[in-house]
């Protein structure tokens, strides 16, 4: 069956001792591995997370995301990963809406103590809580990493529980936000996770003999199913950095013999930039994956020429599909940098007119929006195409290149804002009248936000007012960098903002 338990248990028997897990002085083989697996998975079910329930996930990429992850799909749940940006509001919204059963979070990390604002404000938790260490103490009511090995002592029958997951059954939800501003959870199956991160593994040569430094955040779609289910279904060696820093990933790489980086393009520009880059030895790289914004064609010619990447390869993708196109290891630089490749993982490319919208249909377009009917009937029609809102050609070989978007989503250092959202973070503050938000060029996130905010009459907003509430209620890269104050928008006859005269 293709499932995430039996794809962990063949890696164990395939790559038995060879390293699957690299995260600083901790080693873990693929046996040490799925034995930890177990080891959380059997504490899970004694806490009583049942077949079908929901965990959230909500540290950084260390070891312990990868063990816990895998123990949840192992116990017959379904993973509900949590941006490590959340504010505790954003944080405390998805517990409720997935009614997670438990919820493993990480103790301080760059400075905040998530699970402590969760409780300064009030937010319900889920009935167990585990704490990844990170340095700090274990707070009294939640459960220690250390522990969960007693905890689970008493449960006999893993392998009947994960036996018992189906292909078709829910491994996780992921959230995504949508032009309305309120987050989506798009729930994918076990074989359609496993199916995109195949897709991916096949297209980028990754084999068991990769060491795959893992940037992007494991919350992300990019970091746990192009990162970690590559990694499990390829025997390729997963090596977490929790927080990017250029010098350390390069050291890294070096170190560690990194063959396998992907990452958004800010990455290799920072790297390629770098002063002490003719210090480091990075020979061993060989393969590059990047996507989430403009591929400057300078930029693939230096990674393949300075870096002396085998391949450079660029893809395009989003929550609810996660891969449907990318490029090929043989194609040239110009194609890397235009385009976003050709369809992959079994999908189906579609231009819409009049607009030209994406649409995309096949085996791993996403099961629907959790608890949300409605918003899966506007996203999948009846004929099964996933409408993107990205706006798009196709040319006589089949490459896709996204031209626009007919949504309001702009990408900030990889990371997808949608105006809407922040909008109405925006009405919730006094002397607002109304705002807009639009996504602006950045040279080192590709692009950062600019609200335009029309003050009530007598109020006294500044940009500091404006920005330092919106760091209250969002995540960092939802902020926006730039606040103006115009007397009006600009709107056509019927009253709709002109976000593109904004622009």
């Amino acid at each position: 069956m293709d499932t995430i338990p039996v794809a962990l248990d063949r890696a164990a028997s395939r790559f038995g001792d060879a390293e699957a897990v690299v995260d600083g002085a901790r080693r873990l083989s693929w046996w040490q591995l799925r034995d930890q697996v177990h080891t959380v998975a059997r504490a899970l079910v004694a806490e009583g997370v049942a077949p079908g329930d929901r965990v959230a996930l909500c540290s950084p990429n260390t070891h312990h995301w990868v063990i816990a992850a895998l123990a949840v799909t192992y116990a017959g749940a379904a993973l509900v990963p949590v941006n490590t940006r959340f504010t505790a509001t954003e944080t405390a919204d998805l517990l409720s809406r997935t009614d997670a059963s438990a919820l493993v979070v990480a103790g301080e990390f760059l400075g905040r103590d998530r699970l402590a604002e969760l409780r300064a404000g009030g937010h319900p938790l889920p009935p167990t809580v585990v704490h990844v260490p990170l340095g700090d103490a274990r707070p009294s009511d939640a459960i220690a990493w250390a522990d969960l090995e007693e905890r689970g002592a008493d449960v006999p029958d893993l392998d009947a529980r994960a036996a018992a997951v189906g292909p078709d059954d829910v491994s996780d939800v992921l959230f995504t936000s949508g032009t309305t501003g309120r987050s989506k959870g798009a729930m994918s199956a076990h074989r359609q996770a496993l199916g995109v991160a195949r897709a991916w593994a096949e297209l980028g040569g990754v084999t068991a003999a990769d060491r795959y430094l893992v940037i992007n955040p494991f919350f992300h779609s990019f970091g746990y199913k192009a990162g970690i289910l590559v990694c499990l279904l390829t025997g390729a060696t997963i090596v977490p950095q929790a927080v990017f820093d250029v010098a350390a990933a390069m050291r890294l790489v070096a170190a560690e013999r990194i063959t396998v980086l992907p990452g958004p393009p800010t990455i290799y520009q920072t790297m390629l930039d770098h002063p002490d880059r003719a210090e480091m030895d990075l020979s061993s790289l060989r393969l590059a994956v990047t996507g989430a914004a403009t591929v400057p064609v300078v930029l693939v010619e230096r990674m393949q020429n300075e870096l002396e990447l085998d391949a450079v390869l660029t893809a395009y993708g989003l929550t609810e599909a996660v891969v449907a196109t990318m490029c090929r290891r043989d194609d040239d630089a110009a194609t890397v940098a235009h385009t976003c490749g050709r369809p992959a993982a079994g999908f189906e490319l579609r231009i819409e007119p009049p607009a030209g919208e994406v649409l995309l249909r096949g085996p791993n377009v996403m099961l629907g929006y959790l608890d949300d009917p409605a918003a899966t009937a506007a996203a999948i029609d009846a004929d099964g195409w996933l409408h993107t809102g990205d706006v798009g050609r196709v040319d006589e070989r089949g490459y896709l290149t996204i031209t626009d978007r007919l949504k309001d989503m702009y990408i900030c250092g990889g990371f997808n804002v949608y105006p809407a959202e922040v909008e109405q973070a925006l009405a919730r503050l006094p002397g607002v009248a109304e705002s807009a938000v639009v996504g602006m060029p950045d040279e080192r996130l590709g692009e950062v936000g600019k609200a335009y905010v029309v003050r009530q009459d007598g109020a006294a907003l500044s940009s500091d007012d404006v920005l330092a509430h919106c760091r209250r209620e969002l995540a960092n890269y939802k902020v926006p960098r730039v606040v103006e104050f115009p007397t009006e928008l600009p709107r056509n006859p019927s009253g709709k903002v002109l976000k593109r005269l904004l622009r």
